[in-house]
């Protein structure tokens, strides 16, 4: 699937300091199968962004990864030597990622990462020419770990995905969680079945479970669990907790609590602002997803009002500055170009017909990432 967009206006013409050439970015993302949802809504806030802007010089070429390594590395070398895109962005999955950042950044392309932000890339793997604008991949998971611990929770069951995103989830609940594991499981990606797990977790004498199941696998998971009997408090990230999974979970959910960098009642008048226009064009409450990839292109405007992206020091620079207005409120980025934020903890709500999530405390305050030390670019 493509989908293409010229913005359109000529404002910025008139900056002195906006690049004066076009930019093209590629937006390789899952638009397609059990994740599709992560994607369209990633693209969805991005392109928001985009055309609210009404840009001339800004081409956005978008494809469908179907959450495949191979197919997104094909795509990526199709908009690096075919389309010949200066920045991409988009990837919702950490394998993906893994798979196609290493080899753009080294060509010279940017990489403004929209959700994926594995440990590989923000350590010793970090590139001056990749930028996270969601996170690092531990940092909500650090944040469900801090709360488990102030919960009073002494002996969790802890589970997620065996992939480079589910490794760094456990990683990080475990970093600031002080309380004892019941178990530690890692499941397939893309498993639908988790009889087994919750078998494990009713044997273990867990006070409480930790999970990483994004997409159709959290839908999958708390469906079961629910139906199981477990009476079990659960916690986890934004990420099992998103708009599309709420809504298919339903009532199951309500009273859960999570962690997440954004709010849709997030106090601050960007997010007010965009949370309007997201559900005004598209008829649904945004996700984080869409929050971030709104985010991103708010980013890389603010960058090519002030830099040439052929000039890479400036660019970079330029994307360091992070001169754009958050939807998250405050946001910096870290020496190795992932961002420091807040973390908070949210629980799942009915607000009408709607299941959706408020924020009820602070997790973290101004978290940046464990990685930075490890970067030495």
């Amino acid at each position: 699937m493509t989908f293409r967009t010229l913005a359109l206006g000529t404002a910025v013409a008139a900056l002195a300091t906006a690049a004066t050439a076009e930019v093209k970015v590629g937006m390789i993302t899952t638009l397609s199968g059990g994740g599709a949802s992560l994607g369209i809504d990633t693209r969805d806030g991005f392109m928001l962004a985009i055309d609210a802007a009404g840009r001339d010089d800004v081409t956005v070429i978008v494809e469908d990864d179907q959450r495949k390594p191979d197919v997104a590395v094909q795509l990526a070398d199709k908009m690096i030597q075919s389309d010949k895109v200066d920045v991409l962005t988009g990837i919702v999955w950490s394998n993906l990622a893994m798979a196609v950042v290493p080899s753009a950044t080294a060509q010279g392309l940017f990489y403004l990462s929209t959700n994926a932000a594995p440990a590989q890339l923000a350590g010793r793997g970090c590139n001056a020419n990749y930028f996270s604008v969601s996170y690092q991949n531990d940092n909500l998971h650090e944040g469900a770990g801090a709360y488990a611990t102030q919960a009073g929770f002494k002996n969790t069951f802890i589970m997620a995905p065996n992939y480079p995103a589910g490794q760094d989830s456990l990683t990080g609940f475990k970093r600031f969680y002080e309380g004892d594991l019941a178990g530690e499981v890692y499941t397939q990606l893309g498993q639908t079945d988790y009889a087994a797990e919750i078998a494990q977790i009713r044997a273990s004498g867990a006070d409480s479970v930790f999970f990483f199941l994004p997409g159709g696998m959290g839908i999958s998971f708390l469906k079961q669990y629910a139906d199981s009997g477990v009476d079990l408090p659960l916690v986890g990230p934004a990420f099992s907790f998103d708009q599309a999974i709420l809504q298919a979970v339903g009532d199951a959910a309500l009273g859960v609590k999570n962690s997440s960098t954004w709010s849709k009642d997030l106090d601050n008048a960007a997010n007010a602002a965009f949370v309007a226009a997201f559900e005004e064009k598209y008829d649904r409450l945004p996700s984080i997803y869409a929050a971030q990839g709104f985010d991103t292109a708010n980013l890389l405007l603010s960058a090519i009002d002030k830099a040439d992206v052929n000039d890479d020091a400036a660019f970079q620079a330029a994307l360091k500055e992070a001169d754009f207005d958050s939807v998250r409120g405050s946001f910096s980025f870290a020496a190795n170009n992932h961002p420091i934020q807040n973390v908070y903890v949210r629980e799942v709500i009915k607000e009408g017909d709607i299941f959706t999530n408020k924020i009820v405390a602070t997790a973290m305050e101004n978290r940046d990432n464990a990685y930075v030390g490890d970067c030495k670019m």
